[in-house]
């Protein structure tokens, strides 16, 4: 699937993304648990959109990488469309 083909409160495989640019990370608590989100932008040949990553898998992705999501959850937040690995899904390096 390419990122133009992606629609909000679906998944989505989207076979080799790059990774254009990685944001700040955020640290928040959430039941008593601090938890870490970094959001990024990444594209294909059809588009871009957000990447958002949730703790340990902030360590694991950088500016430039080339990346491989399966089952991700796509969702929309302020009217831009992103992509997270959700319960679910799986975020590979290719």
């Amino acid at each position: 699937m390419k990122i133009s083909e992606v629609q909000p409160n679906n998944n989505a495989t989207l076979e080799e993304i790059e990774v254009v640019s990685k944001g700040d990370i955020r640290e928040f608590s959430k039941f008593g648990k601090t938890n870490r989100v970094c959001n990024c932008i990444v594209k294909d040949d059809s588009g871009e959109m957000q990447l958002t990553l949730w703790n340990e898998e902030i360590d694991t992705v950088e500016a430039g990488d080339k990346l491989k999501i399966t089952d991700g959850w796509v969702k929309e937040w302020n009217g831009n469309l992103q992509v997270s690995a959700g319960r679910n899904g799986k975020i590979e390096k290719i």
